[in-house]
C-alpha cells in the first residue's frame, strides 16, 4: 500500500475523533483499511413482521415506535421497544444493559435488529437482539456517501463496522464510521501492495488483495463480497501457518535433543504393575511419544484429553523412559495443590521401580529445600514435580532431558520457556485437560505434534448433571444423605476468585462450620483450601482417599488432580461465578469408580452468559464440545501471543472456530511453500517473504515459546 498517514487526514476526523479512534487502534489509514465490517444487512435476505416464524434467527429493519423502561421486582428492571415496518409489530426486550440501551434507542430511529424470534401470545418479539442504528431522525443529512437509509431502499449490502462506547460517545457509530471509509477511498486512493505470489493467487482462487480490500468495504454483490472475505481469511491464515511451518522447520535445522535409545526396567516394570488395561489412546499416545524420544529431534508435543481421559500415565512412561536412558525428568504444575497431587501419585507408581521423586514448591523451609536443591543438581533425583518454584535461579538440573508441564495454559509462554532453559535441548510434553475443539488444533498449535486421549478408562460411569435453584437445596442435602449411608462420599465446592479471595475463602470456611452443626451434624466432614500447610492438605486429602471423611468442602484446589473412585456426588455452590472448564473439571473429580455419579450445579440467579454456560454443561459431558462453546461464549483468546483468553482472537478477520475448511487449505498452502524452499529464499517468493518478516512477524513473536 501506498504511504500511510494519519486518519486526521480525512475529512470530518479532527483531534478528539483520532484520539478516540486511536483508542480503538485506529490510528493510520492501514488500520482504517484493516477495520473490517463485523456484520452486513443484505437487503435480499431481510425479513418483514409479518412473516416471521417462531424459532427463527433473522435480521429485521423497522423503525422504532415506542420505548419504555419498566422497573422489576428485586431491583430488577428491563428496556422495552417496538419496531415496525408496515408489516407488523416487533417487541424488543433488554435484561442486561438496561440503562445503556434507554439511551441509545429512541422512538423514530430507524434500527436493524438481529436475533431468535420468539411468539408472546399474537406477536413476535426478541430478547437481547443485535442492534445497528441506521439513522435517526434529525441526523445530519449533509454527510458525503450515501446514508443507511438511502443504501437500504437501493438494496445495496450495507457494512456494519464495530464500534466501541467512547467511539459511540464521539458520533463514531457504525455509520459515521462507513462515511470515513468512503472518504478514505475517495480522496486518498489506496495502492494496496499484494502480499502472494501470482502462483499461489491462481491456485488457490483468490481475489488480487486490492479489489478484496474494496470489495469487503464497498461490495458490488453477495458473491464478491463472499469471494472477498474468503481471500482475507485465507491470506491471514496461511501467514499463521507459515509461522508455524517455518518454526518446525528452523527446529530440524537446530540442535539434537538427546536420543533415548531404548526401553529398559523402568518402562517394562511400570506396564507390568498396572492394575488395569490402558485404552487404545493411551497406548497410541506413548508410541507417539516413544518414537519423538528415539528421534534425536527435539520433541513438542501436546498431550490433550478429556477429563479423566489418563493423561498422567502417559507422562509417567515418558518420564520412565527418561529414567531407563540416564536423565531426569521435570513436572511443572500450574497450583501446589495439583503439584502435590501428582507427587503423591508419581511416588506411589515410580518410587517402587526405584525411582526418586522430589516435591518442590515456593513454601519449602530453607534447610529442607537446599537438602532438595542438591539431590537434583547431583542427579540423585530422577523426577522432580513442583510449581513454578522449578524455574527459579537455584534450581539446577544435573541432566534434564523431559520437560512436562502440565495445564500449559495456565502457564505463560515465558515461564514455560524459563524452564525449557534449565537444559540445552530438552524433549517437552505439554499436557492439557481442557480439550481444544478438533478443528482448533492446527490453528492454536500448528508446530507442535498433538496427540488425543479420545477414550475413557474402562469402568467409568457417566455423570449425571443438574441445576438446583438456591431454594431447593434442602431437597439436594437429602440426596447427599442418601449416598453417604449407601457408604459413598461427596464434594460440596466454593467458588475462589482473585478478585475477593479473601472474602470467598471466609465465606467457605464459615459454610463448612454451618454445614457441620446444623446440616450434617451426624456426618464426618473435612474442609481443604489453598492457605492450608501443604501437611495439613495431605492430611485431608488422605483421610477423604481413606474413607475417614464423608464429605469435603472446598475451594477449587480440588479441580484437578483428586481422584477418589468412591467420591460420587458433586455439589458446585454459587455455579454461576464459574467457567465451563472450571465447571467441568470439577464434574470429572466424580464418576471415576463404578457407582452413579452426579453433579449439581447451584444457582442463585441466571442470565446471559451464565444461564448458558450452565445449560451447556447440564446438556453434554464431551469436553470438545463444551470447549467449543466456551470458545463462542468467551473466544479464542489471543491464541499466538501474551493473552490466554478473551474475546481478541489474534486474527482480524479469521474464525478459528468456523474457518476449519479454509484452514486447511491455508495450512497444506504454507507447509508445502516452506518444505520447497525452507527460508523463502527464491525470487519467487519475495512478497511474502517481505510481508511475513516486514508485517506478520511480528504479531506472533511470542509464539515461539508457546
Amino acid at each position: 500500500m501506498a504511504a500511510i498517514s494519519s486518519v486526521q487526514g480525512i475529512k470530518g476526523v479532527g483531534p478528539k475523533r483520532a484520539a478516540v479512534l486511536a483508542e480503538a487502534g485506529i490510528r493510520t489509514l492501514g488500520d482504517l483499511y484493516d477495520c473490517f465490517p463485523r456484520r452486513y444487512l443484505d437487503r435480499t435476505r431481510i425479513r418483514k413482521i409479518g412473516e416471521l416464524r417462531d424459532g427463527e434467527t433473522v435480521t429485521v429493519v423497522g423503525t422504532v415506535s415506542d420505548t419504555r423502561l419498566e422497573k422489576g421486582g428485586r431491583g430488577g428492571s428491563r428496556f422495552r421497544a417496538t419496531v415496525v415496518d408496515g408489516s407488523g409489530q416487533l417487541d424488543l426486550t433488554w435484561f442486561r444493559g438496561v440503562h445503556y440501551f434507554s439511551k441509545s434507542i429512541e422512538s423514530g430511529d430507524t434500527v436493524a435488529v438481529h436475533g431468535k424470534v420468539s411468539f408472546f401470545g399474537r406477536r413476535p418479539g426478541m430478547q437481547h437482539p443485535d442492534y445497528d442504528r441506521l439513522g435517526r431522525q434529525g441526523d445530519d443529512e449533509r454527510r458525503e456517501g450515501p446514508g443507511d437509509d438511502e443504501l437500504y431502499r437501493t438494496g445495496a449490502i450495507i457494512p456494519i463496522y464495530p464500534t466501541t462506547e467512547a467511539m459511540k460517545q464521539a458520533g463514531l457509530n457504525s455509520g459515521a464510521l462507513r462515511t470515513i471509509v468512503h472518504r478514505a477511498f475517495r480522496d486518498l486512493p489506496p495502492a494496496f501492495e499484494e502480499h502472494l505470489d501470482r502462483e499461489t493467487l491462481q491456485s488457490n482462487g483468490l481475489m488480487p488483495i486490492d479489489e478484496a480490500y474494496r470489495q469487503i468495504h464497498f461490495p458490488d454483490s453477495a458473491d464478491a463480497l463472499e469471494r472477498a472475505r474468503y481471500r482475507m481469511k485465507w491470506s491471514e491464515l496461511f501467514f499463521y501457518q507459515l509461522f508455524f511451518a517455518l518454526r518446525r522447520a528452523e527446529e530440524r535445522r537446530g540442535p539434537a535433543s538427546v536420543r533415548f535409545d531404548h526401553s529398559g526396567a523402568m518402562t517394562a516394570s511400570l506396564h507390568e504393575r498396572l492394575p488395569f488395561a490402558m485404552t487404545g489412546a493411551q497406548k497410541q499416545a506413548v508410541r507417539e511419544i516413544y518414537r519423538d524420544l528415539r528421534s534425536g529431534r527435539q520433541m513438542n508435543r501436546l498431550l490433550q484429553g478429556d477429563v479423566g481421559s489418563g493423561k498422567t500415565l502417559v507422562a509417567q512412561f515418558a518420564m520412565a523412559l527418561a529414567a531407563d536412558n540416564g536423565v531426569q525428568a521435570a513436572f511443572m504444575a500450574p497450583t501446589e495443590i495439583l503439584a502435590f497431587q501428582h507427587y503423591l501419585g508419581m511416588k506411589r507408581s515410580l518410587e517402587p521401580l526405584g525411582l526418586r521423586v522430589a516435591l518442590l514448591t515456593g513454601k519449602q523451609g530453607k534447610k529442607e529445600r537446599q537438602a532438595l536443591l542438591d539431590s537434583i543438581g547431583s542427579g540423585a533425583v530422577q523426577i522432580v514435580v513442583g510449581t513454578h518454584a522449578i524455574i527459579e535461579g537455584a534450581v539446577q538440573f544435573h541432566n534434564l532431558g523431559l520437560a512436562v508441564i502440565d495445564e500449559q495454559h495456565r502457564f505463560g509462554v515465558l515461564q514455560r520457556k524459563a524452564l525449557q532453559d534449565k537444559a540445552g535441548n530438552p524433549h517437552v510434553l505439554l499436557m492439557t485437560a481442557t480439550p481444544i475443539p478438533r478443528t482448533l488444533t492446527m490453528g492454536v498449535y500448528g508446530d507442535l505434534d498433538v496427540s488425543v486421549l479420545d477414550e475413557m478408562p474402562a469402568g467409568r460411569t457417566p455423570i449425571r448433571t443438574r441445576l438446583c435453584r438456591e431454594e431447593d437445596k434442602q431437597r439436594l442435602y437429602g440426596v447427599l444423605r442418601d449416598e453417604v449411608s449407601q457408604g459413598r462420599q461427596a464434594y460440596i465446592v466454593y467458588p475462589l476468585v482473585e478478585e475477593s479471595e479473601k472474602l470467598d475463602l471466609k465465606a467457605a470456611a464459615e459454610s463448612y462450620e454451618q454445614l457441620q452443626a446444623e446440616v450434617f451434624p451426624d456426618l464426618r466432614l473435612g474442609l481443604i483450601h489453598g492457605q492450608l500447610a501443604a501437611a495439613d492438605k495431605e492430611s485431608v486429602m488422605d483421610a477423604f482417599r481413606r474413607g475417614e471423611i464423608d464429605i469435603l468442602v472446598g475451594t477449587t484446589v480440588i479441580e484437578v488432580g483428586v481422584d477418589v473412585p468412591n467420591a460420587t456426588v458433586m455439589v458446585i455452590e454459587h455455579a454461576e461465578r464459574f467457567g465451563i472448564s472450571q465447571l467441568h473439571q470439577l464434574r470429572g473429580r466424580v464418576g471415576r469408580g463404578v457407582h452413579r455419579s452426579s453433579c449439581f450445579l447451584v444457582y442463585s440467579k441466571l442470565s446471559g452468559d451464565a444461564r448458558e454456560r450452565l445449560q451447556a454443561i447440564e446438556s453434554t459431558t464431551d469436553g470438545f464440545r463444551l470447549s467449543e462453546i466456551d470458545l463462542r461464549i468467551r473466544g479464542a483468546g489471543n491464541l499466538l501471543g501474551r493473552e490466554q483468553s478473551g474475546t481478541v482472537s489474534g486474527l482480524r478477520i479469521a474464525d478459528l472456530l468456523a474457518d476449519a475448511g479454509i484452514m486447511r487449505s491455508a495450512r497444506q498452502a504454507a507447509f508445502d511453500l516452506v518444505r520447497r524452499d525452507g527460508r523463502l529464499e527464491e525470487p519467487a517468493h519475495a512478497r511474502i517473504r517481505a510481508y511475513y518478516y516486514g508485517h506478520f512477524r511480528r504479531r506472533v513473536e511470542l509464539a515461539e515459546v508457546g
